[in-house]
């Protein structure tokens, strides 16, 4: 498997974690090296594995979380980072996203 299609696996993995709901998929998923921070549409940056998750497991664990779908992801690298442009389909609308992937112990994380 080429390095652009490693981390187009991992941003579906995200994906599919995201709307399975799957907490335990969405926490193998972040880094535990590297550091880590989200932003969520509309909220504050979370800067720091804790508060990620501690947002995740808020997010999976309430049924009012809205569904996402990603669609036309492509895949950027420059060493053992990359990143994915997707737009991200809501029922409410079509958001941009960037998620950004570090190489970890051979696996790409984000």
């Amino acid at each position: 498997m080429s390095e652009h299609a490693a981390v187009n696996f991992a941003n579906e993995a995200f994906y599919l974690a995201f709307s399975t709901r799957d907490l335990e998929a969405m926490d193998a998923l972040w880094a535990r090296h590297a550091p880590v921070t989200c932003i969520h549409p509309g909220w504050s940056a979370l800067i720091g594995r804790d508060a990620v998750m501690e947002s995740w497991q808020a997010i999976l664990t309430n049924p009012n979380s809205p569904a996402v779908d990603c669609r036309k992801s492509a895949a950027h690298l420059f060493g053992d980072v990359g990143y994915v442009i997707c737009y991200e389909t809501l029922d409410q609308g079509i958001l941009v996203a960037t998620n950004i992937f570090v190489r970890e112990e051979k696996t790409w994380k984000m």
